[in-house]
């Protein structure tokens, strides 16, 4: 595997649904990479989601990484509740559809090329790179209901 990298995410809505963004800080090396973007009618968790994804669909070949986030859902989502979900056919332990099953399908895909850690953060606790994830997201939310970079 690749050498190491970290990559920092986050989500932001404005209503849940709403319009909503992704941010995401990646670090390798003396090198940093920032992405943003945003969804018109969308949710927190789908945001979340969509950043990790954003991050490791711009890897240009498998790495082991360090994830930070600081969503529970992507993270327990992750490390409890995947396997049983595919298990039961995408099914939660309520015999319920999984919520947000597109993402988690393509997340887990990109994750089987990487060699990843997944770490949580509190959100809004003065860590720069995660405070930077939130403020891009935040900007993707921004720019898609074209209100710039103000």
């Amino acid at each position: 595997m690749g050498e190491e990298c970290s990559i920092y995410t986050d989500g932001a809505c404005k209503g849940n649904p709403g319009p909503g963004g992704w941010g995401v800080v990646m670090l390798y090396r003396n090198h940093r990479r920032e992405l943003h973007g945003g969804e018109a009618s969308t949710t927190n968790n789908r945001m979340e989601l969509t950043a990790v994804i954003r991050a490791l669909e711009a890897l240009r070949k498998p790495v082991e990484a360090r994830v930070f986030s600081d969503s529970q859902y992507l993270l327990r989502g992750l490390r409890e509740w995947l396997p049983g979900w595919k298990a039961r056919g995408w099914l939660t332990a309520a015999r319920e559809p999984v919520k947000n099953r597109d993402l988690w399908e393509r997340l887990d895909q990109l994750s089987a090329q990487h060699h990843l850690h997944w770490q949580w953060v509190k959100g809004h606790a003065g860590i720069p790179e995660n405070e930077r994830a939130d403020a891009l997201a935040n900007l993707g939310v921004r720019e898609f209901l074209g209100l710039g970079r103000n």
